[in-house]
């Protein structure tokens, strides 16, 4: 504390006239140890070689330096000290920067009332003495922090909640050298019949966990803290239950026992123990709900791989061979469950039906609108009368739309219709990457040819419509051409598209990892002598590490016969 002999506070008063400065030195020599400056500059040299000062009274109106400057000087330095500042009525304009900037306690005008100064002096000294035994008290605080640092960090090694009950009881039984320690945890408000114990084997701590049954149901019914003490022939007994509590979930009792004449538990001690129990409180809670997440993660693990395999059984994953074209499809979800989908579906008139949807999102929500979606198009699609893939379109966003829209989704999907006696095929595209067209047989026949041959190129069909789930009736309408023997229709994922790929470079340097894009798919393409999605789609996750989002490809290839 700012003392000057030991017993008066230091006050320092700063004016620019000499009266002023005796009469208000002579005002208060008596109460406080008393330091003049007849300036800012000298007031500031004062403070360098006397150090902080409880109060600080300084004119406003002074040569060099005004006061509200000078008291906002000392603030970062004696942020304790409590400043007053007399100024004349015309000053009052300054008063706000005095507060902000010089963080002034009180201001008083010229001329003064003098016994309204020493009042206001006397508050001030008294808030200085306050503010002190604060600041006091928190730096004994946090030297007894530094005390149950070791046990905090202890505290802090596991997670796993048996070890950490183990981990109280051992700490503190070690830390506060009691005789005995031992921990009982609490399940569904019942003591665990589970005990964690520290200390001696000897008959007096066995008896001693013997007889805790009873004491130990009382502070589980009444959660407040028992302080037993004690004395047989020789030594102090003192014995200590208290609840562990966090947010008022009573979570085990603690007990300690001392049989030690040598140390005995002060008042301090008992303190320094409620306040590192409450440390134990919070790391046996964090314990606790991490115990309960691994189980919960791990239910959570057993429930998506159920979930997968749901999926995969949704997608269906084989179907009859043709003799005159051929399909292929697979999905790769990016997590266990996906909103990718394809389908393959057989009309009773002969149509091949083939589909590809991408839902919006990943995981649970997105494998939710793709079952969703399989089931109302199979529906859609198992009319008597083969439907036109638009109106299907149509009738997929007029029943999906709803809770797409409420739920912030939506779907891209293809879907083609192919009738195998006249190599008719009719698609529909609802916002999802062009498909592609192209004919399998130019490409390997080309690749017997001289290099000046000319380069097979892709047909993109471009024509589309809106995602389904963006507007109430759907926007768009369909297309058709015929696909001849030697062709391929097929339809990608943006997964597939959008994957990073490595680039290999002829001059040496480095490889470049880029996004696929159809661009690079058709190279893969073309360097497949036999059309092969199970391996192309390998070849791209080979480069393709972290699979980002799910990876979805569907063909439909029309084969040379010699029927045609």
């Amino acid at each position: 504390m700012s003392r000057g002999d030991g017993r008066k506070l230091k006050l320092m008063v700063v004016d620019d006239e000499p009266d002023n400065l005796d009469l208000l030195f002579r005002t208060f020599r008596r109460d406080f140890q008393v330091f003049k400056a007849d300036s800012a500059l000298k007031a500031l040299q004062i403070l360098d070689d006397e150090g902080e000062m409880a109060v600080i009274i300084s004119d406003q109106r002074m040569p060099e330096m005004n006061g509200t400057e000078f008291l906002g000087k000392t603030v970062e330095r004696f942020p304790d000290t409590i400043r007053i500042l007399l100024t004349g009525y015309t000053d009052v304009e300054d008063l706000v920067e005095a507060i902000n900037s010089g963080q002034v306690f009180k201001y008083i005008t010229k001329p003064w009332n003098p016994e309204e100064l020493k009042s206001v002096i006397q508050q001030a000294s008294e808030t200085y003495k306050f503010f002190k035994q604060r600041t006091n008290a928190l730096r004994r605080a946090l030297r007894r922090e530094s005390l149950y640092n070791d046990v905090v960090s202890a505290l802090r090694e596991s997670l796993d909640y048996s070890s950490m009950l183990q981990t109280i009881v051992r700490t503190l039984g070690e830390t506060f050298n009691a005789t005995g320690c031992c921990i009982r945890s609490v399940e569904e408000g019942k003591l665990s019949v589970q005990t964690f114990s520290f200390g001696g084997e000897g008959e007096t701590v066995q008896s001693w966990l013997s007889q805790l049954e009873i004491p130990m149901q009382g502070v589980l019914e009444s959660r407040e803290t028992q302080i037993q003490q004690g004395q047989n022939s020789t030594n102090t007994i003192t014995e200590i239950i208290l609840p562990l509590t966090y947010q008022h979930d009573l979570l085990a009792i603690l007990a300690l026992y001392q049989d030690n004449s040598l140390s005995p538990w002060s008042e301090d001690d008992i303190q320094l123990l409620e306040v590192v129990s409450e440390q134990a409180s919070l790391a046996l809670s964090q314990a606790k709900l991490y115990q309960r997440t691994v189980e919960l993660a791990e239910q959570m693990r057993n429930e998506l791989k159920v979930a997968s395999q749901i999926q995969n059984n949704l997608l269906r994953q084989s179907w009859p061979e043709f003799d005159t074209f051929r399909v292929q499809a697979c999905c790769h979800p990016a997590r266990e469950v996906g909103g990718d989908f394809f389908e393959v579906f057989i009309h009773p008139q002969g149509d091949i039906w083939v589909a590809l949807g991408d839902v919006s999102g990943k995981g649970v929500p997105a494998a939710l609108f793709m079952a969703s979606a399989i089931s109302v198009m199979r529906r859609e699609l198992s009319q008597e009368n083969s439907p036109e893939p638009d109106q299907v379109m149509q009738n997929l966003n007029s029943i999906l739309s709803d809770d797409l829209v409420s739920n912030n989704h939506f779907i891209t999907m293809v879907l083609a219709r192919y009738t195998p006696s006249t190599g008719h095929l009719a698609y529909a595209n609802a916002g999802h990457i062009y498909p592609l067209v192209w004919s399998h047989q130019a490409i390997r026949e080309g690749a017997n040819r001289t290099p000046s041959s000319v380069q097979v190129e892709p047909t993109f069909l471009k024509t589309r419509g809106i995602p389904l789930g963006i507007l109430p009736v759907w926007r768009g309408k369909g297309d058709s051409f015929t696909i001849n023997p030697g062709e391929v229709f097929l339809v990608t994922s943006d997964g597939i598209t959008e994957a990073t790929v490595v680039q290999e470079t002829t001059d040496g340097s480095p490889a470049i990892r880029s996004m696929l894009q159809q661009e690079g798919l058709w190279k893969l393409l073309q360097q497949q002598e036999q059309l092969n999605l199970d391996g192309l789609l390998a070849a791209i996750r080979e480069h393709n590490p972290v699979q980002e989002d799910d990876q979805t490809i569907l063909s439909l290839e029309v084969l040379l016969t010699d029927e045609n």
